[in-house]
């Protein structure tokens, strides 16, 4: 069975993910973290382009003698986990985007908050928890456990000049710049797409516009859930994405 292989978010690392989604995940499948290059643990200039960001992954597998993943991209992870199916379908079986979108300038931009917050070096517990959450008592809840679960704040956080280079690569990405909204329709492998109903920071539109146009793709939508939906709803997607790999 093919390893699940997860690509995280604008300055996450592998630590970021939450350890409820990963326990479930690792039940049932060999699963692989990483840190992509100047990322966390992993020494190097972090790419600028998403293109760039992808070549890492064909690399990452042929060093662990790898040939074929299953790829679940979150936010900036989807945006490298499409353009690493695209650009080498050999190498991946299915494809789980989560909290993501296709690039390029067209639908709902983001909240005017988001790029206030992402430009700054340090983001504080209060923006974070707006740019994943909801601000519902739900959503508050959900943002306590996984920044209790995580250990938000305890852990030094990616360095100024990546983030830099990552939020050059996303103004890229949703500028066309490499974007795969173009190429949707080449994605012919099992898809799953899925998304906070009320994403602040990439509008569930965006998941739509990916299963209007690629071939086998289905589209989930979680309640009263933002960007972090699939921590929120750890259980509940863990079960999907599992189903999905195995169907």
């Amino acid at each position: 069975m093919a390893p699940l292989l997860l690509c995280q978010r604008f300055r996450g690392t592998m630590d970021d993910w939450d350890p409820e989604l990963i326990f479930r995940l690792v039940g049932a499948r060999r699963v692989i973290r990483f840190d992509s290059i100047g990322i966390g643990e992993s020494e190097g200039e972090t790419p600028s382009t998403v293109s760039g960001m992808a070549e890492i992954v064909p690399a990452l597998l042929d060093a662990l003698k790898i040939d074929k993943v299953d790829l679940l991209g979150w936010s900036l992870g989807g945006y490298v986990a499409q353009t690493v199916t695209l650009n080498w379908p050999e190498r991946v079986r299915r494809l789980v985007i989560a909290g993501s979108g296709p690039g390029g300038p067209d639908g709902p931009p983001p909240h005017p908050r988001v790029a206030e917050i992402t430009a700054k070096t340090a983001i504080p517990r209060e923006d974070a928890r707006f740019l994943l959450f909801t601000e519902s008592q739900a959503g508050l809840s959900a943002a306590e456990r996984h920044f209790s679960r995580i250990r938000f704040g305890e852990r030094e956080m990616v360095t100024n000049e990546a983030a830099r280079r990552q939020r050059e690569a996303t103004v890229a990405w949703w500028s066309g710049d490499g974007a795969s909204r173009a190429r949707l329709a080449e994605l012919s492998l099992p898809v799953l797409v899925a998304n906070g109903i009320s994403d602040v920071m990439i509008p569930a539109e965006h998941s739509f516009a990916i299963v209007q146009v690629a071939r086998d793709a289905k589209l989930i939508l979680y309640p009263d859930a933002g960007h972090a939906f699939l921590f929120q709803y750890a259980c509940d997607f863990a079960a999907e994405v599992l189903k999905f790999l195995c169907s």
